[in-house]
């Protein structure tokens, strides 16, 4: 049933792309010369009005550029298997979603992407003008920029989203909650007074790694990590006091209930388990009007606490982009399209928000709504990954100036020591493979208080080391060191 499934997605990926285009040369180019721009990216929600706004936005982009886009979602679930088999085929492909998450420096050294230099100043001449010179920098792999980022949040602190009328109910007062510890006896009163719901529900993000969230950096996968507050030295980041601490913290909570009892395996969504009333709060990065975000999702009003100063990791750069694939037929009117999604307001809002009377209005207060009449809107797009976020118009909720303080947020924070560094996993691939068994066997285990810390991170350091992990933080020193050394 699962390899079903799995080559059920594949034909229907590749259906899209076929619908549009034709492996033979120039074939993407109609009679009048417009040329087709394959896009696929991540997508999360079911977009039901999808070829409406695409048929919007091609009146724009061919009129000005004399291109069109077909606009390819990939379920986030299938994205790994699928983009791999997107970029290692032959089909034509212009645009797709890169990540770091996903690959993007491997995917960078093989020649999936192309560098892109030469392209942005002959025909990419906006995205300059609009990206600072520190994103693009930190995005480079081996010298050269093979994606453009997002605009987005590149900073992030790090803080508790908690349900407002729970806080009201019993009289909580926030303004005494300073640090992560003091969250205790507001976990206590809820654990007492509504025993159907968990304190604190957070799944995918463990409690302890957003507890760490801002004094290190994990240069990519946690393998040895560099502390800002010991800034050139690759660490262990599993034998760290502040870190043994704050397990030993969780470990603690959830022993007294105050945690979600299947954090570690659960793959439902913290903010869903909230909606759900089934969960006060989850930690997590923040951002301006993350409660506001977080508010209409959960469908009750979220308070938000901070506890860190924002931080810039490598990530904001390398986290979530747009390359251009090795498979394109047009490279430079892929770039062209690719430039209007930096510097078009209209494109980029009928990508974000779909087709302005039909998903939103626009209201007095400078920020856009439902139409009146409307509960469910039938276009939700995950914007946030692609282009110029900042040509947006906010949504209710959110102040007018939405972006001026994102632009603020963004500038006042702390830039990672290895801002910039790309770690190449090759020379210990292996070594990487076996320490990365190692971390799916107990970290999420140990960071949610599931694992007894007292005998299971002496086992997991053990285990880490006895898969290699000496050695790759030897090699992520010595290449950081030659990185320093000529940045």
């Amino acid at each position: 049933m699962k390899k079903m499934t799995k080559m059920l997605v594949f034909l229907l990926v590749t259906a899209l792309i076929m619908a549009g285009c034709s492996s033979k040369e120039g074939s993407s180019t109609s009679e009048d010369g417009t040329y087709e721009v394959v896009m696929a990216y991540m997508n999360f929600t079911n977009v039901k009005d999808l070829e409406l706004v695409q048929e919007e936005m091609n009146k724009i982009s061919k009129e000005k550029i004399n291109a069109t886009v077909k606009l390819v979602p990939i379920s986030a679930g299938a994205w790994q298997e699928q983009s791999n088999l997107l970029l290692t085929g032959s089909e034509k492909l212009d645009l797709i979603l890169s990540s770091s998450f996903y690959g993007y420096n491997t995917n960078a050294i093989k020649g999936q992407y192309l560098p892109l230099e030469e392209l942005l100043e002959s025909h990419g001449q906006g995205i300059l003008e609009v990206m600072p010179e520190h994103i693009l920098e930190g995005n480079k792999v081996d010298g050269n920029i093979y994606g453009i980022p997002s605009v987005r949040d590149w900073g992030a602190n790090y803080g508790i989203a908690m349900r407002k009328d729970i806080i009201d109910k019993y009289n909580i007062d926030v303004s005494q909650i300073k640090e992560w510890k003091d969250l205790e006896k507001v976990f206590a009163i809820v654990k007492e007074n509504e025993p159907t719901m968990t304190p604190l529900v957070n799944t995918g993000l463990s409690p302890v790694e957003m507890m760490m969230g801002g004094k290190f950096d994990q240069i990519g996968d946690y393998l040895g990590v560099m502390r800002f507050d010991d800034p050139g030295k690759v660490v262990n980041l599993f034998e760290q006091p502040d870190y043994v601490e704050n397990v030993e913290l969780v470990r603690d909570w959830y022993q007294k209930g105050y945690i979600l009892k299947d954090a570690a395996t659960s793959t439902e969504a913290s903010v869903n388990i909230v909606a759900a009333g089934k969960g006060f709060g989850y930690f997590n990065n923040l951002k301006p009007g993350y409660d506001v975000q977080e508010s209409i999702i959960a469908g009750t009003e979220m308070v938000v606490l901070e506890f860190t100063e924002p931080f810039t990791f490598t990530s904001a750069s390398t986290g979530f982009n747009l390359s251009i694939s090795k498979n394109t037929r047009n490279k430079e009117k892929t770039m062209e399209f690719l430039n209007l999604l930096y510097t078009d307001a209209d494109v980029m809002n009928l990508l974000a928000n779909g087709i302005e009377g039909k998903h939103y209005v626009e209201n007095d207060e400078g920020t856009i709504e439902m139409p009146e009449g409307v509960t469910e809107s039938n276009y939700v797009f995950n914007a946030w990954m692609l282009g110029n976020n900042a040509l947006t118009d906010p949504w209710v909720g959110n102040p007018a100036n939405y972006w001026e303080i994102m632009n603020e947020f963004n500038e006042s924070a702390i830039i990672s020591p290895a801002f910039g560094f790309t770690f190449n996993p090759d020379p210990v691939k292996t070594e990487i493979a076996a320490a990365t068994n190692v971390l799916n066997e107990y970290r999420r285990g140990i960071e949610s208080g599931t694992l007894d810390p007292d005998k299971s991170l002496p086992d997991f350091n053990e285990k880490l080391k006895a898969a290699g992990l000496d050695k790759i933080m030897a090699e992520k020193q010595k290449q950081f060191d030659e990185w320093e050394a000529n940045k």
